[in-house]
């Protein structure tokens, strides 16, 4: 899985391994968490892209489930935006994907089966004042993970996207007790979710009982994007 080492893409990792699966995240030079397997890979990086999935099918075999976490943000107001910024994001984010989900893809093929799983945002579907291009990337997600699961059904890979709400993470315990206040109050849960159940939602579109799930937005906002 890109995305890896920390926060969300960490609780996702660890519910892989233990369910007993063999797990691989990619860094970009920070390493990866004890007991996992960690491979060198910036996304926006077609040869590193490469490189990082031929290391983990040396050590793993054959890709059979990908889950595509690895994002950025850069907010700014739209007048004050400059290219750099929209570009970056949309790169990471979003060409970030098409490009680990196509080296996936010719393992799957040969498997003759596999999962894919992208990691959007509500603010994909709500959108997000300052949120641009971060939006755009994520919204992307669903267009794209839509067309693959159209284009390798019939070999029996599915594409699914999961799209969390506020988690609770790093960012989000350096807000202020304010602005944790706004944000509960547009929740109908009235809190943030854990990265554990992220993780719950993502384990399950990789397991057998979702074979028949493909194409589909999963929400986990506890109700904040209901609507869009």
């Amino acid at each position: 899985m890109t995305g890896g080492n920390r926060g969300i893409g960490l609780a996702i990792a660890r519910a892989f391994e233990a369910a007993g699966d063999k797990v691989a995240v990619t860094h970009r030079g920070s390493g990866a968490p004890e007991g996992l397997l960690g491979v060198h890979c910036d996304v926006t990086d077609t040869e590193q892209v490469s490189a990082a999935f031929d290391e983990a099918e040396a050590a793993h075999g054959r890709i059979e489930v990908l889950v595509a976490n690895a994002g950025i943000t850069d907010d700014g107001l739209l007048l004050r935006m400059d290219d750099d910024q929209f570009d970056g994001v949309v790169d990471a984010n979003l060409a970030g994907s098409y490009r680990v989900a196509k080296r996936a893809a010719s393992s799957m093929l040969r498997n003759r089966r596999g999962r894919m799983i992208f990691v959007s945002s509500v603010v994909g579907l709500s959108g997000g004042a300052g949120q641009a291009n971060y939006a755009a990337s994520k919204a992307g997600l669903v267009g794209f993970a839509r067309s693959v699961a159209r284009e390798l059904g019939s070999r029996s890979i599915t594409a699914n996207v999961v799209a969390p709400g506020f988690v609770t993470t790093d960012m989000t315990e350096a807000l202020s007790e304010q602005r944790k206040k706004e944000i509960l109050d547009q929740v109908p849960l009235a809190r943030f979710a854990e990265p554990d159940e992220v993780a719950g939602a993502v384990t399950w579109l990789a397991s057998e009982s979702a074979g028949y799930v493909t194409g589909a937005v999963i929400p986990v906002d506890g109700g904040v994007g209901m609507g869009h």
